[in-house]
C-alpha cells in the first residue's frame, strides 16, 4: 500500500509539469511523462543490477564503463550536426571523466570501496555528459551565427582551429556557468544530492559537506575538461554545419 501511494504521488508531480507547459505553450509535449517513466523503468533495473555490483566489487568497473558508453552516446546524439560529433562526445566524456576520477581516488579524497566508486562515477560522468552536450550545442549556435567572422578568418589564411578558437572558449565558459553559480551558491540557496544523500546515509553533517565538496571540484574539472576537448575537437576541421545552415 505505501508504494502504491507513492507511486501515485510521483505521478502527480510528474503530471503537474505537464500543466504551466501548456499554458505557457512550452514545447515540451509529453516529454516530462516520458522521461519520468524511463527513469523510473531505468532506476529498477539499475537498482537491481547494483545489488548484484556491491556485492560483486569486480564488477564495479563494468559498471563504469556502461555509464561510459551511455554518456557517451546521448551527449553525441545531441551534438550529432558536428561531423563525428559522437566520437568527440566520446572522447570528451573519457577525458574528462578520467582525469578527475583517477584524481579523486588516487588523492584518497573519498575511499576506494565500490559504493563510493558507483556513487562518485555517475555524479562525474552525467556531468561530463551534460558538458560535452551544453558545449557542442553552443559551438554549434555560436558558429552559425559568426558564420562571416569565421569565414573572413578562414579566408586570410586562418587554420580551422585558429577561426573557431574563441567560439569554442565561449562555448566552455557558457557550458560550466550554470554549475559554477550552483557551486557558489550551495549552502545559501541550495543544499546538493550528495550532501543530502550523505545526511540520509548516516554520515554527520561534518562528512557530508566533505563528500559533496570533492563532489564540486570534480564536477567542475571534468566538465571542464569535456567541453575544452569537445568545443577544439570541433574547432579543428572544416565545419560542414555552415553548409547544412545554407542549405
Amino acid at each position: 500500500m505505501h508504494y502504491l501511494w507513492w507511486g501515485l504521488g510521483l505521478l502527480v508531480v510528474t503530471l503537474s509539469t505537464l500543466a504551466p507547459a501548456r499554458l505557457a505553450r512550452v514545447p515540451l509535449g509529453w516529454l516530462p511523462l516520458t522521461a519520468m517513466l524511463r527513469a523510473v523503468v531505468q532506476l529498477a533495473a539499475i537498482a537491481l543490477i547494483l545489488r548484484g555490483v556491491l556485492a560483486v566489487p569486480r564488477t564495479v568497473a563494468l559498471f563504469v564503463v556502461l555509464m561510459l558508453s551511455t554518456a557517451s552516446w546521448t551527449a553525441g546524439g545531441r551534438i550529432s550536426e558536428i561531423p563525428r560529433g559522437r566520437v568527440f562526445a566520446l572522447i570528451g566524456v573519457l577525458a574528462g571523466a578520467s582525469v578527475t576520477l583517477l584524481l579523486v581516488f588516487a588523492l584518497r579524497l573519498v575511499d576506494l570501496e565500490a559504493r563510493y566508486v558507483v556513487a562518485v562515477a555517475g555524479i562525474i560522468v552525467g556531468n561530463a555528459m551534460s558538458a560535452a552536450t551544453l558545449s557542442g550545442r553552443n559551438f554549434v549556435r555560436d558558429a552559425r551565427a559568426r558564420r562571416e567572422e569565421v569565414e573572413a578568418r578562414l579566408s586570410l589564411g586562418a587554420t580551422p582551429a585558429r577561426a573557431y578558437d574563441e567560439i569554442g572558449r565561449e562555448a566552455a565558459r557558457e557550458a560550466l556557468l550554470p554549475t559554477l553559480d550552483q557551486t557558489r551558491s550551495t549552502g545559501l540557496v541550495t543544499l546538493p544530492g550528495a550532501f543530502v544523500g550523505a545526511l540520509f546515509g548516516g554520515a554527520s553533517p561534518v562528512v557530508a559537506a566533505q563528500f559533496q565538496l570533492v563532489v564540486l571540484a570534480g564536477i567542475a574539472l571534468a566538465m571542464l575538461t569535456t567541453a575544452i576537448v569537445v568545443t577544439r575537437l570541433a574547432g579543428r576541421s572544416p565545419y560542414v554545419v555552415m553548409a547544412r545552415a545554407e542549405s
